[in-house]
């Protein structure tokens, strides 16, 4: 499954990065780079996490959750990452 991180940068020079598809994960950083580092590194946190206490199937249940509009940032960029 894919995931996107959308990240754009905030009034005060910082970076926000989140990824939509997985409630709570949003990071700031310094950088874009180091942002989305972190955005990464909190999904695949996230999904450890759903695994570990027993959720049969994460991602999917990531998808139920979804509202059925879009969730970008209006001026936010998107980058995509993997997964597992």
């Amino acid at each position: 499954m894919n995931f996107h991180i959308e990240y754009e940068r905030e009034d005060d020079g910082r970076w926000l990065a989140e990824v939509p598809e997985i409630p709570g994960v949003l990071t700031y950083g310094a950088t874009a780079d180091e942002a989305m580092a972190k955005a990464e590194i909190l999904a695949l946190r996230a999904l450890a996490e759903r695994i570990e206490t027993g959720e049969s199937s994460p991602c999917q249940s990531i998808l139920n959750s979804l509202p059925h509009e879009s969730m970008a940032f209006g001026k936010g960029q998107t980058c995509s990452c993997r997964a597992a």
